[in-house]
Parts: structure tokens; C-alpha cells; sequence
């Protein structure tokens, strides 16, 4: 099989756009070409000014480098198949929320969309790459999808090449991986493909680090490997509820345990709970594999680390609502973040969501700020949590505020649901004056010095931490 030339990846999002972008800049010998069917994006992609669709610390950098040499971004979407020799599909996989599998399985509508877009469109050899999060065996459906309806003499190779990325950091991962896993059927044709992939990667990744195994082990790696991850967070979240009822601290007790080798400090770190696009929505496919494997008790294990991640943002809103006198009803709340972690713009399944929805049904106003969620995704992410409440009446009681310190003034509470490093800067001897007293803040993410706040005359509660107000 010749060097591959020429790379299409079909998706423009949070995982194709950076993952391709840095494919392109790390092989210039490659043209690479990223479409969508959202012009929107894809413009956003393209602006002169490089106001990209999506926040990632180094991306625009990369793009810059890029774009325009042998990075394109395109909504001819058709073009780019027939011109590709390896195709990336990249396409969102959220997890259904109706009909079979209703809140558990993914739904790889898009998937098969883009399967067969290929297979109409192709008309010659193609490599096809999964590079969505899908379920165990879904390489098996495309190649299905594809030889059904391709063209005669019209080959596919299917690979699976999950990404392992972690929003916030996705460029130094992508830079530096731990590893490249890429997955092939073991036949002859099969492993020549993997080794086609393997070889764009080796352009800046060493070859130890490209790992090449089989088909369905790559897609349930990636499954696992964020299970595993959500796990570790659940794990020391039940923990820091023990500390808060015995007295202990969960920065001490995580601490500890991380020395030990064979545990390790990752991911040891409590907060209001995990988000994010990947962790749940895996454990619940995972979920869903297990019971249509008639596995239920593998199943009831890993719906555990979900369901404490529910109980842990439910812990917390209720730990704010008791400490503030057992009503919140008309009280100003400050919501500090609403991505679901920082150094990105990414809300799914954002803690701050579930907190916020949980105060207002309570009667509360709140303030949020976040600086790099646009304010359109704010409301989008509220009106979808409270489906029954109009627009016009949550823009009643919720204010987006433009500083974090406009978000805190006039609050009973400040609370910090985002780990953003400015929300440790901010004056809080300024926001003291301006608040309502005693004034309180509930640290969600370990992030601020009690001690300090305390002395400044705050009421301060932190997530894991017995300390009685």
C-alpha cells in the first residue's frame, strides 16, 4: 500500500479539529482537509482572526502554522472523500435519548450518516478510521455499511484509532501522547492499513509508543480507559464525603494514598463531580454493553460510578442550601464556572448545570460567570435542564455576569464550580465588602485558601473538608 498523501476527517469538533490540525502540522507532506456539514464552524474554523468554534489552549497557534499550507477546512465534504486515501470519522456519538437503549447506548446516527456518505461517494480505495467513541463491534457495522453499498473494485480498510484526549491539555497530548492505539482486523490487508496510520504518527510520535492490536480491543480500550478514569474520580469523591461527616481532609487523604505506587496521584483530586463529553456518556455505554451481553452485575458495577457522581453534585447543592439557614428562596447565589473544568469552553455535562438547576428550583437568584463560555451555550445548557420553564423566565432569575467579580457582588454565596486559575486571583477582600453577610463560600473544586478567606470574615466550606461553619 503506498504512503498515504492525503487525509480527509469528516467532523470539525472538539476531537477531529485539534487532532487533525496537528496531524497536518507535525506532516506538512500530508495535505489534510477537515468538513463538516455546519458552515457556521466551518467559517469559525476559517476567520481571519482565528476566532476558532472551540477554546483549547495552543490550537489557534497550530492553525496558524497550518492553515492554508496542507490544512483545509471545507463543507464539500464530497470532494474530500473522493480525494482522501485515509478517512477519519469523527462525528459526535451522544447518548440516545429515546427508543432501545434510551439513556445508556450512543447513538451512531451521524456515524452511519458518514458511513455512507463514503461508501456513495468513494470511488477508489479508501482507509476508513473510527475516530468517534463508539461501542465494541461498530467497526463491524461500517465495514457492513460499506461493502453493502460501495462501488465495484472499491476497497475499505477499517481501523479504530481512539483519541485520548483531555480537554484543556488536548494539544500537549496530542504533541506527546502516552500512546496511539490503532486497531485493525489481523488479516494481511488489515494490519498493512494500521501500519499506513502508523506511519503518519510516526512522523513525531516514537514507535514504542504506537501500539497496534485488534479491532475490538481498540474500541473497548477507549471505553475502559475512561471508565477507569471516572472511576478514581468517584472513588475519592465517596471519600470526601467521609471526610466531611468523620473531620478528616480529603487533600491529606488523597495525598497519602497517591504515594503508593500502585495507586498513584491522578486523579485523586475531589470536587463537585466529573463532566465533560466522554466519562459518562462511556460508562453508560459500557452500561448498556454489559446488560445486552447478560452481564448484569458487571453493569450494576459500573452504573455505581455515575450514580455517585449524581449523588456527589446533589451532596453539594444541599450542603449549600443547609448551610444558608435551610432556604435559599430569593437569596443571591454567585456561580464561578460553568465549563466543566477549565482551559476549556466545553459544558457537557457540566456540574455547574445540574447546581444552578437545582438553585433556581429553590427559588434563588443567580449570578454566573465563566470566561469562555459564550452566553448562548449558557442559556442553551439551561433551557435544556429545565425544559418546562420558558426562556423569559430564567433569564428572570439567572444573570450572566461579565467579571467574576460583577458575578460575586450583592451574593449571599459564592460558589466555585470551575477550577479557572483567576477565580483563586480574585480580590476577595473587594468582593467581601460587596457582599451580603455573613457572606459564605463553597469551594467545589479545592481551589482557594480557606484560611485567608476566613480571615478576611468569610463563612467558607470546602468539598471534603469536616470543618463546621
Amino acid at each position: 500500500m503506498p504512503a498515504v498523501t492525503n487525509v480527509c476527517c469528516i467532523g470539525a469538533g472538539y476531537v477531529g479539529g485539534p487532532t487533525c490540525a496537528v496531524i497536518a502540522l507535525k506532516c506538512p507532506h500530508i495535505k489534510v482537509t477537515i468538513v463538516d456539514l455546519n458552515q457556521a464552524r466551518i467559517d469559525a474554523w476559517n476567520s481571519p482572526d482565528y476566532n476558532l468554534p472551540i477554546y483549547e489552549p495552543g490550537l489557534v497557534d497550530v492553525v496558524k502554522q497550518a492553515r492554508g499550507r496542507n490544512l483545509f477546512f471545507s463543507t464539500n465534504i464530497d470532494k474530500a472523500i473522493q480525494d482522501a486515501d485515509l478517512i477519519f470519522v469523527s462525528v459526535n456519538t451522544p447518548t440516545k435519548k429515546s427508543g432501545v437503549g434510551a439513556g445508556f447506548a450512543a447513538d451512531l446516527n451521524y456515524v452511519e450518516s458518514a458511513t455512507r456518505r463514503i461508501a456513495k461517494v468513494a470511488t477508489s480505495n479508501k482507509i476508513v478510521v473510527e475516530k468517534s467513541t463508539v461501542p465494541c463491534r461498530t467497526a463491524e457495522s461500517m465495514r457492513t455499511i460499506l461493502e453493502a453499498n460501495s462501488r465495484p473494485h472499491c476497497r475499505f480498510d477499517i481501523l479504530s484509532n481512539p483519541e485520548f484526549l483531555a480537554e484543556g491539555t488536548a494539544i500537549d497530548d496530542l504533541f506527546s501522547p502516552d500512546r496511539v492505539l490503532i486497531g485493525s482486523l489481523q488479516t494481511t490487508e488489515g494490519i498493512t492499513a494500521a501500519n499506513a496510520l502508523a506511519e503518519i504518527y510516526a512522523n513525531w510520535v516514537p514507535t514504542n509508543r504506537i501500539l497496534t492490536v485488534g479491532l475490538w480491543s481498540s474500541e473497548l480500550s477507549k471505553l475502559a480507559a475512561n471508565a477507569m478514569l471516572a472511576q478514581r474520580i468517584s472513588s475519592i469523591n465517596a471519600l470526601s464525603a467521609i471526610c466531611e461527616a468523620t473531620g478528616a481532609n480529603i487533600d491529606e487523604v488523597a495525598h497519602a494514598i497517591g504515594y503508593d505506587s500502585r495507586i498513584g496521584p491522578k486523579f485523586l483530586r475531589a470536587s463537585v463531580g466529573f463532566g465533560g463529553s466522554c466519562f459518562q456518556k462511556d460508562i453508560l455505554n459500557l452500561v448498556y454493553l454489559s446488560e445486552s451481553l447478560h452481564l448484569p452485575e458487571v453493569a450494576e458495577y459500573w452504573k455505581q460510578v455515575v450514580t455517585m457522581n449524581e449523588y456527589q453534585k446533589r451532596r453539594f447543592s444541599k450542603r449549600v442550601v443547609d448551610t444558608l439557614f435551610n432556604t435559599i428562596t430569593g437569596k443571591r447565589i454567585a456561580v464561578l464556572g460553568f465549563a466543566f473544568k477549565a482551559d476549556t469552553g466545553d459544558t457537557r455535562e457540566s456540574p455547574a448545570i445540574t447546581l444552578i438547576r437545582d438553585f433556581l428550583q429553590e427559588r434563588a437568584v443567580v449570578n454566573v460567570f465563566d470566561p469562555k463560555v459564550e452566553h448562548e451555550q449558557i442559556w442553551a445548557d439551561l433551557s435544556e435542564a429545565m425544559p418546562n420553564v420558558p426562556l423569559a423566565n430564567l433569564q428572570k432569575q439567572v444573570h450572566i455576569a461579565t467579571s467574576a467579580f460583577e458575578c460575586c457582588k450583592g451574593a449571599e454565596a459564592v460558589v466555585i464550580v470551575t477550577e479557572w486559575k483567576e477565580f483563586r486571583d480574585i480580590d476577595w477582600a473587594a468582593v467581601y465588602v460587596t457582599m451580603n453577610k455573613p457572606a459564605f463560600v463553597f469551594d467545589g473544586r479545592l481551589l482557594v485558601d480557606a484560611q485567608k478567606l476566613r480571615d478576611i470574615g468569610f463563612q467558607v466550606a470546602v468539598i471534603g473538608r469536616g470543618e463546621k461553619l
